[in-house]
């Protein structure tokens, strides 16, 4: 086995040889910087921008009659870009639609599969993001569930990752339904989906899932796997800008239960204007739509989608793996300062890498002044996001050498543990 190259040549060679190298060329990275961030909001695209810029310009041509006359049509949208995220997540067209935001969709659907599941109890783990738990609180609240007796956290061994088998540990014939991320927001661990639907369906529990951290970066397939639910947000890796329309799919399977968020815009569209006192839920996944459609909010992931398709879902994972493969490598290589908290392998690793370092928090304000955009997550990460829409190879390389610069330097003494810059 040849030794590994961590040349910046050996990076510049990777990105001649991508078959996705022209991506790039379709986003506008802010000037002077090496966007490592994608995971928390991506760039601007053209492709987005001139899709808002449609609506903008039906919204002033037509007024009113956009929701009808628009191409397409506003009042159609959410069913519209549903049928399109169908083939990103795996799933069929009426099982997907885009409505709502990331919290609001775990409200919709926890709620509603509560109301229909035997068991009481939500399985989840300690490392989610907060927002999934306090929706999840509320909603076992509601139902009259203290959530101390009915939340069951699963924990982790290294304070990184969650192991399949723990989950297994706290599935019992009294869970409700299993709620986990795709990926681990912090460390970056792609969770085995499949493995874990299983689980809960030899519990007869349902099983949902926040896919926020990999749609539009992992190959999911939904349906097949026997996914009951799930919901994501479309300004991460799907690009379509900030607070975009949120997405949510339900299989099959579960169309005909009733909403426990009802909303008109979930109403049937034969009967919607009708104005009846009584909900009657759409047909699939657009039941769950619960107020207007935000139309500037939902039309740049029209634009955004086109990417996706050109790219293919497929290949932009195949490109992923490989950015944080050798962003991995790097850090092995180059900074023996730092820890990779990401699992190595690629069928457990997400679209970031968690680079672990004491002074995580002084090094991303460090680096971030050095134009290397990054993020941090409490106690010790330095979340590095190489997005495969529009980082390089050589990207990697360089925000790699400034951190590298960075702690050779004595850079982290000019700034202060508070947030504040030494002077």
């Amino acid at each position: 086995m040849s030794e590994f190259d961590a040349s910046q040549s050996a990076a510049r060679m990777r990105d001649a040889e991508s078959s996705l190298t022209g991506l790039r060329e379709r986003f506008t990275v802010p000037e002077d910087t090496v966007y490592m961030d994608g995971n928390s909001l991506g760039v601007h695209g053209e492709d987005a921008r001139e899709a808002l810029q449609r609506a903008l310009d039906q919204w002033r041509d037509l007024g009113i009659e956009g929701w009808t006359d628009a191409d397409p049509p506003w009042f159609d949208y959410g069913e519209r870009l549903g049928d399109r995220l169908a083939d990103a997540v795996g799933a069929k067209p009426a099982e997907c639609v885009a409505a709502n935001s990331t919290t609001v969709n775990i409200h919709a659907l926890v709620g509603t599969f509560l109301d229909a599941a035997d068991g009481t109890d939500v399985v989840v783990n300690e490392l989610d993001f907060p927002t999934d738990h306090y929706a999840i609180r509320s909603q076992l609240r509601v139902r009259g569930l203290d959530p101390d007796d009915h939340l069951v956290v699963v924990g982790s061994e290294d304070g990184r990752t969650i192991e399949t088998d723990a989950i297994a540990d706290a599935v019992t014939d009294d869970t409700a339904m299993v709620f986990m991320p795709s990926v681990l927001y912090r460390s970056g661990q792609l969770f085995d989906v499949a493995a874990i639907t299983d689980i809960a369906h030899d519990h007869d529990a349902f099983a949902g899932f926040d896919l926020a951290h990999s749609v539009g970066v992992v190959d999911h397939d939904l349906h097949f796997d026997g996914v009951d639910f799930a919901v994501w947000c479309s300004y991460k890796y799907l690009n379509a800008g900030p607070g975009a329309i949120g997405g949510l799919y339900v299989h099959e399977d579960h169309f005909d239960l009733p909403p426990a968020l009802a909303g008109w815009w979930g109403n049937a569209d034969d009967s919607q204007f009708d104005l009846d006192p009584e909900f009657r839920p759409a047909d699939g996944a657009a039941a769950f739509q619960i107020g207007t459609v935000p139309v500037f909010a939902a039309a740049p992931l029209f634009g955004t989608l086109d990417v996706v398709e050109a790219a293919g879902i497929d290949r932009l994972r195949e490109r992923s793996a490989a950015l944080t493969r050798y962003l991995v490598s790097l850090v092995d290589e180059r900074l023996p300062e730092c820890a990779v908290g990401t699992p190595r392998e690629a069928e457990r690793r997400g679209g970031h890498v968690a680079v672990e370092h004491p002074d995580a928090d002084r090094v991303s304000r460090a680096l971030r002044d050095r134009g290397v955009v990054v993020d941090y997550r409490p106690p010790n990460v330095v979340r590095v996001a190489p997005s495969p829409y529009f980082v390089g190879f050589e990207d990697v390389w360089l925000a790699v050498d400034e951190l590298r610069d960075v702690l050779d330097t004595g850079a982290l003494e000019a700034y202060g543990d508070d947030g504040e810059t030494v002077t």
